[in-house]
């Protein structure tokens, strides 16, 4: 894992790569960037969005030209974060770095205070995290069919771990509840690294969770590993089956991550940003430290800010739905 405590600086000697001013579009003045540049990660350190974020922020910067400082603000569902960068200065220096819950904030929380699809401009995707399901190693069923029965067997004492309303664990936890017709006692964290924590210690049952999160644990024997929630199998965990093979086909899910900077930001500085997004997830370096967590960068025409709008707003719609007919709402 590639994590730290606090905010991380990733430094990167000028190249003049992103020196220069920008044509075409509106402009941002003089070179941009004018000074160090505020990734905000809106959840905990250590986490896997937070990894996914320090991947991909040293190359940037070296794109750039510049320095990057990676910032944790959590807290409600990564909303907390997603709330400051919308109201910061539209400049470029402050950008997010999101996931999937970008799409699910506007169905469960009633006061947002923005609105994803008119409050931000998009840069581009970049990457799509599968999702795992775990239980503590001495959990009794060893299969994804043995876990339904003894979750429906024993819906009152099982408990299912997430990192909060609105996680990218709580969506697939609430997809599994859907897929196997049960309701389960459910416990929130304060991030994915705590319950993941406790989930080893056994404090917890199972939950779901990324794989840039569990490879570590389930290559360690940490956990029991049931499958993997997308249509194939992941290359770094190559005997752990997908859901359709162990028998929950309906629970499909991957966590696309993504980056944000206010509306109003300049096109030259979004169009300089997309480069160096664009520049970082076709560097080896960081395709094969993703690979080693069982992703991968998302293809170069999917690093857009056109492809990052399309898939915002087709996730809006797919898990506002999902979200209404399971009644969950934050408070």
């Amino acid at each position: 894992m590639i994590a730290a405590i606090g905010a991380v600086s990733l430094v990167a000697a000028c190249s003049g790569n992103g020196g220069g001013t920008a044509t075409g579009g509106a402009t941002g003045g003089a070179a941009y960037p004018e000074k160090n540049i505020t990734f905000v990660v809106p959840f905990s350190a250590g986490g896997p969005t937070d990894t996914v974020t320090r991947m991909i922020a040293e190359p940037m910067a070296a794109k750039l030209g510049g320095k990057i400082v990676v910032q944790n603000v959590e807290g409600a569902g990564g909303t907390v974060g997603a709330g400051e960068v919308a109201r910061a200065d539209p400049d470029g220096h402050t950008v997010l770095m999101h996931h999937i819950g970008m799409s699910t904030a506007p169905a469960l929380y009633q006061d947002l205070g923005y609105k994803p699809l008119e409050d931000f401009l998009t840069i581009g995707l970049v990457t799509e995290v599968p999702m795992t399901v775990v239980a503590r190693k001495d959990f009794e069923p060893k299969t994804l069919q043995e876990l339904v029965t003894h979750v429906k067997a024993n819906a009152g004492k099982v408990t299912l771990a997430n990192a909060g309303i609105g996680a990218a664990s709580h969506l697939c936890g609430l997809l599994f509840q859907t897929a196997a017709g049960v309701k389960l006692q459910e416990v929130p964290y304060e991030g994915t690294g705590p319950a993941l924590t406790d989930l080893v210690g056994g404090q917890v049952d199972f939950m779901c969770d990324q794989t840039t999160n569990t490879s570590g644990q389930i290559t360690a024997g940490e956990v029991k590993a049931y499958a993997v929630t997308t249509p194939e199998r992941v290359k770094s965990l190559p005997d752990l089956p997908t859901t359709t093979e162990a028998g929950l086909p309906q629970l499909k899910v991957s966590v696309w991550h993504g980056l944000y900077v206010p509306k109003g930001t300049p096109q030259d500085v979004v169009q300089k940003l997309t480069e160096a997004l664009k520049a970082a997830l076709a560097d080896q370096k960081v395709i094969d430290q993703m690979a080693k967590l069982g992703t991968a960068p998302v293809p170069a025409e999917d690093a857009t800010p056109e492809a990052h709008r399309a898939k915002l707003q087709e996730e809006i719609t797919t898990w506002g739905k999902v979200i209404a007919d399971a009644g969950v709402k934050a408070s």
